[in-house]
């Protein structure tokens, strides 16, 4: 059975949309820079609007009014009422990163945030730009992300993704995808397809790219396909 995402990340469009901002104080004015910075017209609690953000003292009788009338609710310090969280943001617009805990730990998103602000280059919102229309020159998938690959490496360098015509077979210690190693988790997400033993499990799988197919096999394809082949197995 695949393990349940705690929360679905969305990255939605606010310019010019209402969101109810609703309570006082800093961590009110926060959330309101947070709007006016994605463009959101902040109304209150008696405008029409599908999200509404809540910093209050005692939330949770506003919280009930609001779900009773199919609002979408965030609570500052409540992850208990939320129905959305707002995560740690990386800004290099249009490339927008963010990082979310479900509410468990605002502190560890932050930490998160800034060891990503230091790895992500500054250019790379402008990069993004250029890359407009790539879906139009070049329409295989694989081929696209080969061609973004090594646009990436011309540009920052260390960011090669093109295999070429390559086959990986991993030997799995255990069915914890926590214990994969640094290579292991790298491979999966670099996948194109991923081929596996009927034993892996499927927290395993769900590590690799959501567009690879996945194919169950009692061992590796004799032959590797063009881009990257990843054979999963349990070590014996």
């Amino acid at each position: 059975m695949a393990v349940a995402l705690h929360s679905l990340p969305v990255f939605i469009r606010l310019e010019g949309r209402p969101v109810m901002l609703i309570g006082e104080g800093e961590a009110a004015d926060a959330k309101r820079r947070l709007l006016e910075r994605a463009g959101a017209m902040i109304v209150s609690e008696d405008a029409e609007a599908a999200l509404a953000i809540v910093a209050m003292d005692e939330p949770d009788a506003t919280v009930a009014r609001l779900k009773a009338r199919g609002v979408l609710v965030n609570t500052v310090d409540r992850a208990d009422l939320c129905d959305f969280t707002l995560p740690a943001i990386v800004d290099r617009s249009p490339v927008i990163v963010a990082v979310g805990t479900g509410g468990v730990s605002a502190g560890l998103a932050a930490a998160l945030r800034q060891r990503l602000e230091a790895i992500l280059p500054a250019g790379l919102g402008r990069f993004a730009e250029t890359l407009r229309g790539l879906r139009e020159k070049i329409p295989d998938n694989r081929e696209r992300r080969r061609a973004i690959g090594r646009a990436l490496d011309a540009e920052f360098g260390s960011f090669s993704s093109d295999h070429g015509r390559t086959l990986e077979t991993i030997a799995l210690a255990s069915p914890d995808p926590d214990d994969l190693t640094l290579r292991q988790a790298r491979l999966l997400a670099q996948a194109d397809r991923v081929f596996h033993a009927p034993d892996v499990p499927t927290a395993i799988l769900d590590r690799a790219r959501a567009d690879a197919p996945r194919i169950v096999s009692a061992a590796p394809p004799v032959n590797a396909s063009e881009g990257l082949t990843v054979y999963l197995e349990m070590a014996r």
